[in-house]
């Protein structure tokens, strides 16, 4: 027991450290090459000029670098590949045991950050070489990548891993058999779309940590500890990350963290589920309520303007509806992460009393 707690506590603490050493350099040439929008400005979904959020950061747009989101996935590369070669190379040391890069829990996982990662990388070198508002890769293309993704993966679950059921807090297991692919795809589309979160200084960073904190703790009570210690490494990075990114930030997260975080996040709450005996899925919706709560609002603005022709809110997602309303911006930041820490100890509570 005490062994898997250092095997948790470690990755955290190793890839903080990372992250805060790897910032200076990564800052240095996001500002050296001016890595953010030639154009400040944005464009809704549904076609029409964001008036109320230019009103709010298009200023900032065109001074504050994005692929801020490299520093949480590079900082979690280079302590995952680092551990496993000195495991390796120095197999009678702890180093070996503190390995969490195993073929049963982390591998998933580690391939979807990866991938969705460098997808969110190439979007936003696109956005930054670009000119006009809408310049980064056109969201029908980032879906259906997401969605090619999910597939292989939702794929994979299901024939390699057996995965035929999802849990039910309380309730045992639903079998839903060949569903649970297409099932894993509008779970991971659903979170992909949650990754506008990213929009105000330390707001998606405090989210995203409570988050993965939560399935760290729900992992490490199903035994899988190699799953938690991933989940723990995700954590120090991200924390890194938000240690630069609160007000003023020195850069945006954008689509190279959270492509990478809400495709990782997918498979994570899938390996919590009835792979773990637990009901990771279902929790999702309690643990990561205001991702849900940052969809649900965009999609309740675009369907009230297509048939009511009027707003809900006066900006979507929810979180700029607050600044709009004069709420500063790390007032909005601040409650959401208190909320953010209340939902995910929901969440937790739920899964060991479950």
């Amino acid at each position: 027991m005490g062994l898997d707690i250092v095997k948790i506590i470690f990755p955290i603490a190793f890839t903080f450290l990372i992250g805060i050493a790897l910032t200076p350099l990564i800052t240095h040439y996001l500002y050296r090459y001016k890595a953010w929008k030639k154009e400040g400005g944005k464009v809704a979904l549904d076609g029409t000029t964001a008036t109320v959020f230019n009103q709010l950061h298009q200023e900032n747009e065109r001074k504050t670098p994005r692929m801020g989101g490299l520093v949480i996935w590079v900082s979690v590369f280079i302590a995952v590949v680092t551990i496993w070669v000195l495991g390796r190379m120095f197999p009678e040391m702890i180093f070996a045991k503190l390995d969490f890069l195993s073929r049963n829990q982390t591998w998933i996982p580690f391939f979807a950050l990866i991938s969705g990662a460098l997808t969110g990388l190439f979007s936003d070198i696109l956005d930054i070489t670009k000119t006009g508002k809408k310049t980064d890769l056109p969201l029908r293309i980032r879906l259906l990548i997401v969605a090619v993704l999910s597939l292989f993966i939702g794929t994979w679950f299901f024939f390699k891993l057996d995965i035929t059921a999802v849990g039910v807090p309380f309730g045992g297991d639903i079998e839903i058999g060949w569903l649970l692919i297409p099932f894993f795809m509008l779970v991971t589309l659903a979170l992909y779309a949650s990754g506008v979160i990213d929009g105000i200084d330390g707001l998606s960073g405090g989210v995203f940590a409570s988050i993965f904190a939560a399935y760290a703790i729900i992992a490490f009570s199903q035994n899988q500890i190699d799953l938690a210690a991933f989940c723990a490494a995700l954590v120090g990075g991200i924390l890194a990350f938000l240690w630069f990114n609160i007000p003023p930030a020195r850069f945006w997260m954008t689509e190279t963290g959270t492509m990478g975080l809400t495709v990782t996040l997918a498979v994570v709450a899938f390996m919590t589920d009835s792979l773990g005996e637990g009901e990771g899925v279902l929790l999702l919706p309690i643990i990561g309520f205001l991702l849900v709560v940052t969809v649900s609002s965009n999609i309740i603005q675009i369907v009230s303007k297509k048939f009511r022709h009027k707003k809900v809110f006066r900006v979507a997602p929810l979180h700029h509806h607050f600044e709009a309303l004069g709420w500063p911006g790390y007032k909005v930041t601040m409650r959401y992460w208190v909320l953010s820490v209340i939902f995910a100890f929901t969440g937790v509570l739920i899964a060991l009393l479950g």
